[in-house]
């Protein structure tokens, strides 16, 4: 049976697996949906339709699934999707999404996310990001696996952070940022390649190598863009590992609506 504290509302029609640990004076929702291992801290609020996955803990006072903050949602039953092995922090709020896109706000596995931060609807969050402390991510913004979100930044609608991107403290994200850069400023800047993160997370000389290239064509070599992705290009075949990493940043590239910081 799942450990529910006597305080606590859970609606009969919500399906929480045995394991999952539920806090005082927490409310579950009917159309929850919790899996193996998770823990619910006290004083939350888990609402909508939302899916959780296996192993995450929720840490007190947080709002989970509630409704976008979208003035043009008319009450149509969208979704909160949430990974395995996360860790929420205090005061957080993660909304569902709208039909402006799938209908689906999307959380991966592995993220460490921190006190007070807002996941608005329909983001898609990768796997093993960290959002520090107040980091706010607009409704329709996606960030890929391992990027990491500085404190009381906030990301403007629509925009993308690339994978084993670093965002730096109180930053203002209004295009998007290019996957492996580091970025910070007012205005925002890229400042170099993220090569803590990347040598942290066991990339190669010669794929660091490859990366830095790529930073070297879009940021030093006096390129427009369209000529930094033709060079980019150019750099497949080297080393036969840094081909993904150059294919992550095209496709990012290609993808980019808002612009790149530059």
């Amino acid at each position: 049976m799942a450990q529910i504290h006597p305080t606590a509302i859970v609606d009969p029609k919500a399906e929480l697996a045995d394991s999952v640990s539920v806090g005082a004076y927490t409310i579950i929702g009917p159309e929850v949906r919790i899996g193996a291992g998770t823990v619910i801290g006290a004083h939350c609020v888990v609402e909508g339709r939302t899916t959780i996955g296996c192993d995450n803990r929720f840490f007190q006072f947080s709002s989970i699934g509630a409704m976008p903050q979208d003035m043009s949602h008319g009450g149509e039953v969208t979704e909160l999707v949430i990974g395995d092995r996360n860790t929420v922090r205090e005061f957080c709020t993660f909304n569902t999404g709208t039909f402006k896109e799938q209908g689906v706000t999307r959380i991966g596995s592995d993220n460490w996310i921190m006190a007070y931060v807002h996941l608005a609807h329909d983001v898609v969050l990768g796997s093993h990001c960290v959002l520090a402390n107040n980091a706010t991510l607009a409704g329709h913004v996606h960030v890929g696996d391992w990027a990491v979100i500085g404190g009381l930044t906030g990301v403007h609608q629509f925009c993308h952070v690339g994978a084993h991107a670093m965002v730096g403290f109180q930053a203002h994200v209004a295009q998007d940022v290019p996957p492996f850069m580091t970025v910070d400023g007012h205005p925002l800047a890229a400042r170099a390649v993220n090569l803590t993160g990347l040598k942290r997370r066991g990339f190669s000389a010669e794929r660091i190598a490859v990366i830095r290239q790529m930073h070297k064509l879009l940021y030093r070599a006096s390129l427009t863009l369209e000529q930094a992705v033709e060079q980019i290009g150019a750099l497949r075949g080297r080393d036969a590992e840094a081909d993904g990493d150059l294919a992550l940043m095209l496709d990012f590239l290609a993808l980019s609506r808002r612009g790149i910081v530059r």
